[in-house]
């Protein structure tokens, strides 16, 4: 694939220990982990593992599914980085994490890393597909079924203004910080809206759920797996076809639909060689997207923290976890 987009979730950078909740991202410009002294020295005899985590919720769920693991069955203690996708893959390749478990395509460093320097390895399928797209609510969809083909989504543009979208409907996207096609496809497709920007995925929730309290319409950059879909039916608006020619495209041209991407692990390439239990347990990683789910509501919803989630997960489901651990 020559260039698949990205979820970039945030520009900063933010260590955090095995024992603290996982960091809320804020700010941006902070200094580049991967150019530091790495924060966690492992005492003589302690068996240790270095996990890069993203800032959405799916990611956070894969995470402490595998942290809790990792200690309570395996022994290790488990440090998380908090980072952005493309410098974690610099961390990866450098050996300040030792692995990467959900990654949406970044081809560039995959050349790089994984085919030209092989300081990377790839970890294998995490068994959940993400794709991203454009979503109304399903109440409305109901209503105005034309709404889901882009090519009428200027008829109801008028209903979607917001004061922030000025004159034109409101396209909804998370962070600014977040790599979308959004904006090169509202010019390409001339599309009578504007990229208006929550501020970060759980602001994008929150006002998913106003609208869906007062049923009123939206149209919103969107994701899956997600658990929000359970709580808020949404449908996808069908855009003009993906193609591998449209997304080599530079990305200020790209007029056609996000890719379905199976999302992937990656290792560091000296730890995937000595890294043991560990590194053997981290490959066999595999769950569903429903299982990913079901902590990241947890997680984001019920509001317990990921390792309380990951808790309650596991002890519901030896049968899937336990293939993880054999060898």
């Amino acid at each position: 694939m020559a260039r698949t987009p990205i979820r970039t979730r945030t520009r900063v950078l933010a260590a955090a220990s095995s024992a603290a909740a996982l960091l809320a991202v804020t700010g941006c410009g902070a200094a580049d982990m991967t150019k530091q002294t790495s924060p966690f020295a492992a005492p003589a005899g302690i068996r240790t593992v270095t996990l890069s985590v993203q800032s959405w919720v799916g990611a956070q769920a894969n995470v402490a599914v595998a942290q809790k693991l990792l200690e309570d069955e395996l022994g290790y203690r488990v440090d998380l980085v908090q980072t952005d996708e493309v410098p974690a893959w610099d961390a990866l390749s450098q050996g300040r994490v030792d692995a990467i478990l959900e990654d949406w395509g970044h081809p560039d460093q995959e050349k790089l890393y994984v085919e030209d320097k092989k300081t990377i390895v790839r970890g294998g399928d995490l068994g959940v597909t993400g794709h991203i797209g454009w979503y109304v609510p399903k109440y409305w969809a109901d209503e105005h079924p034309d709404v889901t083909d882009w090519k009428n989504l200027d008829t109801y543009a008028d209903e979607l203004r917001t004061p922030e979208s000025g004159g034109k409907g409101q396209l909804m996207d998370g962070s600014p910080s977040y790599v979308t096609n959004d904006t090169a496809l509202v010019k390409n497709l001339d599309l009578d809206y504007k990229v208006v920007f929550a501020g970060s995925e759980a602001a994008q929730i929150t006002q998913i759920q106003q609208f869906a309290k007062e049923k009123k319409p939206f149209l919103s950059y969107w994701y899956q797996p997600q658990w929000l879909f359970n709580e808020v039916p949404m449908v996808e608006v069908k855009l003009p076809e993906y193609t591998e020619a449209c997304a080599a495209k530079d990305p200020a041209d790209i007029d056609c639909a996000y890719p379905t991407t199976p999302l992937q692990k990656y290792l560091n390439a000296d730890f995937s060689q000595r890294g043991g239990e560990a590194a053997d347990f981290l490959k066999k990683f595999n769950w569903t997207e429903d299982a990913q789910n079901e902590v990241s509501r947890m997680i984001a919803s019920e509001k317990l923290t990921p390792q309380e989630a990951a808790e309650r997960w596991i002890g519901k489901n030896p049968g899937v976890w336990k293939k993880w651990l054999r060898k």
